[in-house]
């Protein structure tokens, strides 16, 4: 039998690897949608959200806020889990800082901040359920960012965040520049007229909004009342909504 014939009668094995169809633009990766990033900067301005006023904040019901927030672990963006008596919460990781481009410090949400966090959290989507934020959309300036503009030789009291009005005709508050304090525990009303005194002298805020729990409310009121009566103006006493302190549904 010649070569030529064997070769040709023997069983031929192809040794020959298909070509790989080409990697699809994003596979493996999570699109995000702008309720996905609104979540995210959220998180990440507030140090973290527990899963209830995350679910308000994002206008789903907390069934789908854990399939979002599943989502958000998968892509590397965030974890989540209970820290507290309540619902969860979800916080960023560093990958998640970075797609945010916020830049804070990485930390799980402390356990002795844990209802301060919380009571801040609501009170931003309380305000920004008015009529007027709806209308005007200032700019919620977090406590984050001052305390790096601090660290960046600001200072004074920093407030629980500052609301920054647009400067358009028509604007109830053109321009101006609100302090946001949460109280939820008396503190004396002496350290409360001090903490008052500095964010209204020099003028640093038009008006400074105290959210307050009832405990803390008596003392905070009774502060204000000593303050020069043009001071005293500009200072404004809300509750806090009830969702700040429970968890109870919005």
């Amino acid at each position: 039998m010649t070569t030529q014939a064997h070769d040709a009668a023997a069983p031929v094995t192809s040794t020959t690897v298909a070509p790989r169809l080409p990697r699809r633009a994003g596979a493996g990766t999570v699109r995000l949608s702008q309720r996905d990033i609104d979540g995210l900067m959220l998180c990440g301005e507030h140090y973290g959200a527990p899963f209830d006023l995350l679910a308000a904040a994002l206008g789903v019901s907390e069934e789908r806020v854990l399939a979002i927030t599943a989502r958000w672990r998968r892509a590397g963006y965030a974890e989540t889990g209970r820290l507290g008596p309540g619902p969860g919460w979800c916080w960023l990781t560093r990958e998640g800082m970075t797609a945010t481009g916020l830049g804070f410090t990485v930390v799980r949400p402390a356990l002795g901040r844990l209802a301060h966090i919380r009571a801040v959290l609501a009170a931003r989507i309380w305000m920004q359920d008015s009529r007027a934020w709806s209308e005007w959309q200032p700019w919620w300036d977090c406590e984050r960012r001052l305390h790096a503009g601090q660290a960046a030789g600001r200072g004074g009291h920093m407030p629980d965040a500052e609301v920054h009005w647009p400067s358009l005709d028509g604007c109830s508050y053109d321009g101006q520049v609100w302090a946001i304090e949460a109280e939820l525990t008396p503190k004396g009303a002496a350290r409360t007229a001090r903490i008052m005194g500095g964010l209204l002298v020099p003028v640093r805020y038009a008006q400074v909004v105290y959210l307050t729990a009832p405990a803390a409310r008596p003392v905070v009121l009774r502060a204000a009342a000593t303050l020069p009566p043009a001071d005293r103006a500009r200072v404004v006493v809300r509750d806090l909504p009830s969702y700040a302190l429970t968890g109870e549904p919005r």
